[in-house]
């Protein structure tokens, strides 16, 4: 977990916690940040882990994961929006999981130019309030997305970016927590 061997990035917008007697990363600093392996490559596989988030007050806590990350402001990432799992709004409850190609497709890029196709509701809806299991399926030009082992992916996107490869990180702005990362690349 980041404490600074190992890991790149925005290591001072983290603390090691324990969660349920395992190591977790809890991240606490508005802005983007990113921490990410230091000589990990990753080009297509799976990425599971453990996040919680907050409910309340809105656009306080977004969390996730990077991959193919090159540096902080190049990577692609895939990230939830614990206040809109449940929200009342159709439309904020739409924007509950969200795919981005940084530095060339932002989330109000996407939002703008292909609204309704990188980022989407999850059914059923996770307490924004709790813990969470994330599945990310990164496949040749495609990633999937699936929460609290559904069978069904909450997110499916055609990859917007070129890059091969990069390594992979924990993504977030505001208040997250990940835990039990666990990073299957393919063969």
């Amino acid at each position: 977990m980041p404490d600074g061997k190992g890991w790149k990035g925005s290591i001072g917008a983290t603390k090691l916690i324990e969660k349920d007697g395992a190591a977790a990363i809890e991240f606490n600093k508005p802005g983007q940040n990113v921490v990410w392996l230091d000589g990990f490559e990753f080009s297509a596989g799976t990425i599971e882990f453990d996040a919680k988030g907050k409910s309340a007050p809105p656009q306080s806590s977004f969390v996730g994961v990077a991959f193919r990350a090159v540096d902080l402001a190049t990577h692609d990432a895939v990230y939830f929006r614990p206040f809109n799992f449940r929200a009342a709004d159709p439309e904020k409850k739409s924007h509950a999981v969200q795919y981005v190609s940084e530095p060339q497709w932002s989330w109000q890029k996407l939002r703008k130019e292909k609204p309704g196709q990188f980022e989407k509701p999850i059914e059923p809806a996770p307490d924004g309030d709790a813990w969470f299991h994330a599945k990310v399926v990164v496949e040749k030009r495609q990633v999937k997305v699936f929460v609290n082992g559904a069978t069904e992916p909450s997110l499916v996107v055609n990859e917007l970016s070129d890059r091969p490869g990069g390594s992979v990180g924990l993504w977030c702005n505001g208040y997250g927590v990940i835990a039990n990362l666990k990073i299957m690349p393919n063969k």
